[in-house]
């Protein structure tokens, strides 16, 4: 991509806030500007209601906020808040990343949602509080998790969140979506297993694996994760 400098906006996980991206943030601001979001009822933003209207607008203010080729890339629930954007917004988008979730939430792969948002209330944030630092700093190096725990958990927008998920988001959404898309998974990671279905809905997406990751491909593999995005960005038409 020649012209301006590109951007890219980052939206987060579920439970998460636009701290999980830091671990890219030093590999990518070299290259291209960064833009990170919180989602509704999460970080900065813990007071909205989390609805795929609202968030698509959130990404589409970012997106329009300078005039610069830009690339939305969202992990996990966020993905599908990009795909809810793109559907809406497409145009405006230079091109989309759609990481850790490929996989539709219907029939048997609804009950991996069902699961995180049964799971959170059953437990109780506290508690969830206290198992998530426990495992995440057993998985990751501290230096690199503990400013994404520093950036809290978000457990009450979950149901909401996955329930807009699960009553609206299909591969369909992608039908019209002509920008370059990209779906990013680790290798690992049970929400791939749909990718095939996603890739019927957009035939001119482009599928990467990143190896020794699972679902949480972006801290599993930071590097990895990162090089994939600049390569995709690279690759954009000038």
């Amino acid at each position: 991509m020649s012209g301006p400098r590109p951007r890219i906006v980052l939206v987060h996980g579920s439970r998460l806030a636009s701290s999980q991206w830091l671990p890219q943030v030093p590999l990518l601001e070299p290259h291209v500007d960064v833009v990170r979001v919180d989602l509704p009822g999460h970080g900065s933003r813990v007071g909205e209601r989390f609805t795929l209207d609202r968030c698509a607008e959130v990404v589409q203010e970012a997106v329009t906020a300078h005039p610069a080729p830009t690339v939305v890339v969202g992990h996990s629930l966020g993905g599908y808040v990009a795909m809810a954007h793109a559907q809406r917004h497409h145009a405006s988008l230079a091109g989309l990343v759609l990481a850790d979730c490929s996989a539709a939430p219907v029939g048997p792969g609804a009950a991996i949602y069902r699961g995180v948002a049964a799971l959170t209330d059953r437990i109780g944030p506290e508690r969830m509080t206290r198992i998530n630092d426990r495992v995440l700093r057993r998985v990751y190096p501290a230096e690199m998790i503990e400013p994404v725990i520093a950036g809290g958990y978000y457990f009450d927008a979950t149901p909401d969140a996955w329930r807009e998920v699960m009553t609206h988001c299909r591969p369909s959404m992608l039908h019209g979506v002509r920008c370059p898309v990209l779906f990013l998974n680790g290798r690992w990671d049970q929400f791939r297993l749909g990718v095939r279905t996603f890739r019927r809905a957009c035939p001119h997406a482009e599928v990467r694996v990143i190896p020794g990751a699972a679902h949480v491909a972006n801290l599993d593999q930071p590097d990895l994760f990162a090089q994939a995005l600049l390569d995709f960005v690279g690759r954009l038409p000038g």
